[in-house]
């Protein structure tokens, strides 16, 4: 806009080169501050021209649709005799389309379960909770960033738009960032990714979209080594994705990898109900902690593939149900549903996250009576554990699987720590193979993520025989060392009653000395193995050599005390092979300064 040296009329310029709109005004109206004069478009985007005075349009010099130059004089305006150019006029100006906001809120309104009333519905009538009920008790209040809500499947070419939005929302995976137990250990320490697969758009099917999602979320997780949670549920890839003409089997996609890469770098939660094959068990499968409700059957392949490969025709419910994959060591933990099961992801997380302040802990006095006068008798050594650890802070992993070596995280003053035990009532405490493969796996995890360890050590050794070697036992039995081997985190053997062979020497991380600290209680007992063994293998032609059978049991007897007494506690300490010999009600204590010894 350009003013005469009189100061009327004015000269209303383009400011670019662009094509004229719409002119608003004819040559001789009358008009008022901030009126539109004319629309010119240059680059795809529109300007307003706007009168700077109140007057009359003279010399009008423009027309629709031609293309003008930066400074073109599009009109002037004669500014009318006592107008207020201070007061500007607010002039309605019409919108043809929708608002944007309002657009996007429907948009994003769309993909909730108050728009899906059906698939909510017919969630719901199975006795399961939708995706997005599992993300709100999950993540703390207003802390979750969605990724890619807008997505649908890559099906343009078979389903209307309205269609693709209503039934495969977000493309049937929620994926982003939010705070989980933020209250218990602040923001920073809280930060987590989530995937929860979606099973009420196309079964939970994985699609093309659906993938692209995934990897966006696991490379943030990636980058900034953040632990993951994700839920599971799914029937496997998806066939019907037809608007990608880039693939032909799509086994290009990085998820697969890039999940498992993270195995060591950051805590993995997978969490699942109901249906989970194919593609969606392999990335179950790959968990750190594998949490999976009673009515969860899981399969590396589904009902269509095992037909597919002639294998016979077997329903959804015939694979993989929850008794079989708790007992095999593919589930963890067993939750009663779904809340049970997210309830369980957040505890199972919080052992990564930090200390609790506040803790509380049950009389250590008690623990003097735990164990039986008579070293023959069994007990129930979880009564120990929940005794010598914070109240309520104990959780048990994969309970069903390797019974001889209860694994599990707990906390003592606050700290989280992995914990490890001989169950003297299966197999007398001896380590068989799946105890030593599942006792491995957890000693690892543990070290990945420099969570300090305790055991408590009562054992004959590993489980031998021939049975035991069906079971590949020196394979999966060497993996308990291997694991020893290459701890670098804190570990604390207690040793409850015996400490015998291998096997004993496999809980203390492959050697006695191995620990930070080795105690025993004074019920220890210790030996190259078994002391009934050592007797009979030892003293085998002596036995052999007396002839009457009661005195051939005498003498194994007095054998047996002598050798008893040789192997007792406070000999082992007094020859340095384990470091102390300790009041059990002091056994908190020591753990404690122990750790602290080696992590302050």
């Amino acid at each position: 806009m350009k003013k005469s040296n009189k100061g009327i009329p004015y000269s209303i310029v383009s400011p670019m080169a662009a094509a004229v709109v719409s002119v608003a005004v004819k040559s001789g109206q009358e008009v008022e501050q901030g009126e539109i004069i004319a629309t010119v478009e240059s680059m795809k985007m529109q300007t307003a021209i706007e009168s700077p005075v109140a007057g009359t349009v003279v010399d009008l010099n423009v027309t629709v649709g031609e293309t003008i130059q930066s400074n073109h004089e599009i009109c002037r305006v004669e500014e009318s005799i006592g107008s207020n150019s201070a007061v500007k006029k607010t002039q309605s100006k019409a919108v043809d389309a929708q608002d944007p906001l309002d657009m996007l809120n429907q948009e994003l309104e769309s993909s909730l379960d108050s728009s899906r009333t059906k698939a909510v519905t017919k969630r719901h009538s199975k006795g399961y909770r939708t995706a997005r009920e599992n993300l709100q008790q999950l993540c703390d209040d207003g802390s979750f960033v969605e990724y890619g809500q807008l997505a649908v499947a890559a099906q343009r070419d078979r389903m209307s738009t309205d269609k693709l939005k209503s039934d495969t929302a977000a493309d049937g995976v929620i994926t982003g960032l939010a705070t989980i137990n933020r209250d218990q250990f602040g923001e920073h320490a809280t930060q987590v990714a989530i995937v929860i697969n979606d099973y009420t758009v196309l079964a939970g099917t994985q699609g093309y979209f659906h993938h692209r999602k995934i990897d966006r979320i696991l490379e943030q997780a990636k980058r900034s080594f953040l632990p993951v949670v994700m839920y599971t549920e799914g029937g496997g890839g998806r066939p019907g994705d037809t608007d990608v003409k880039i693939q032909i089997a799509g086994l290009d996609v990085p998820t697969f990898a890039t999940w498992a890469s993270l195995s060591g770098q950051v805590p993995m939660i997978a969490v699942n109900n109901g249906y989970c094959f194919a593609g969606n068990a392999a990335l179950f499968g790959c968990g750190d902690i594998r949490i999976a409700t009673k009515t969860s059957w899981i399969g590396m392949a589904g009902p269509a593939m095992i037909e597919g490969g002639g294998l016979g025709n077997f329903s959804p419910t015939d694979i993989g149900p929850i008794k079989i994959q708790a007992e095999n060591g593919v589930v963890d933990l067993v939750a009663d549903d779904e809340s049970h099961a997210t309830e369980l992801a957040k505890q199972c997380l919080s052992y990564f996250q930090g200390d609790n302040e506040n803790w509380q802990c049950p009389d250590q006095l008690a623990l003097r009576e735990m164990m039986p006068a008579d070293r023959r008798y069994v007990y129930d050594v979880r009564s120990i554990i929940t005794s010598l650890v914070d109240n309520e802070s104990f959780i048990e992993l994969t309970k069903a699987y390797g019974c001889a070596v209860i694994t599990g995280f707990a906390r003592i003053e606050g700290r989280a720590i992995g914990l490890i035990a001989n169950d003297c009532r299966m197999l007398g405490g001896a380590v068989d193979a799946e105890a030593a493969e599942k006792t491995a796996r957890f000693i690892t995890l543990c070290d990945n993520f420099d969570i300090p360890i305790l055991s408590l050590c009562d054992s004959p050794g590993f489980m031998v025989g021939p049975a035991s070697e069906e079971q590949a036992a020196v394979r999966r039995m060497a993996q308990l060392f291997v694991a020893g081997a290459k701890l670098s985190t804190p570990l604390v053997t207690i040793f409850l009653r015996k400490g015998y062979g291998l096997g004993a020497m496999a809980m203390a991380g492959g050697s006695f000395h191995k620990p930070i600290y080795s105690a025993s209680w004074p019920s220890g007992e210790f030996g190259g193995m078994g002391l009934e063994g050592a007797v009979r293998l030892g003293f085998k032609k002596e036995l052999e050599a007396v002839a009457d059978k009661e005195e051939r049991e005498t003498l194994f007897t007095q054998l047996l005390d002598q050798m008893y007494e040789r192997g007792k506690a406070t000999e082992a300490a007094s020859h340095l092979e384990i470091d102390a010999v300790i009041d059990p009600a002091d056994t908190r204590g020591v753990i404690v300064r122990a750790f602290d010894s080696r992590l302050n």
